[in-house]
C-alpha cells in the first residue's frame, strides 16, 4: 500500500501496527515522515519508537495529531517557498 494514498491513520490502526515486527518503519511510513522537515522527521521517529515500546491509546492519539500537524507545517513551508520563488522569477 502506498503511504501517500493510504486513508487517514487511526488510533486503532496504529495500535495494530505496533504489534508487527517492523512496526517503527511501517508506522513512520504511514505518518508520512518523509514529507516533514529533518528535525520533525527525527522527532517523530523517536516518538514512534517510544510509542511502540510502551504507548497506549492516548499516546497513539497524540502521535497521530502531532505527525499530521508536522506534515501540514512542512507543506505550508514548501508552498510559501514556491510562491516566493515564482514571484522572484517574475521580477
Amino acid at each position: 500500500m502506498n503511504p501517500e494514498k493510504s486513508p487517514e491513520l487511526t488510533v486503532q490502526t496504529l495500535l495494530a501496527l505496533r504489534k508487527e515486527d517492523d512496526a517503527v518503519r511501517r508506522i513512520t511510513e504511514r505518518l508520512r515522515v518523509k514529507e516533514m522537515g529533518p528535525a520533525d522527521h527525527i522527532r517523530t521517529k523517536h516518538e514512534v519508537k517510544a510509542f511502540v515500546e510502551s504507548g497506549g491509546n492516548l499516546a497513539a492519539e497524540a502521535l497521530v495529531e502531532r505527525a499530521s500537524e508536522r506534515v501540514l507545517d512542512a507543506q505550508k513551508i514548501v508552498h510559501t517557498h514556491t510562491l516566493g520563488h515564482r514571484q522572484s522569477q517574475r521580477s
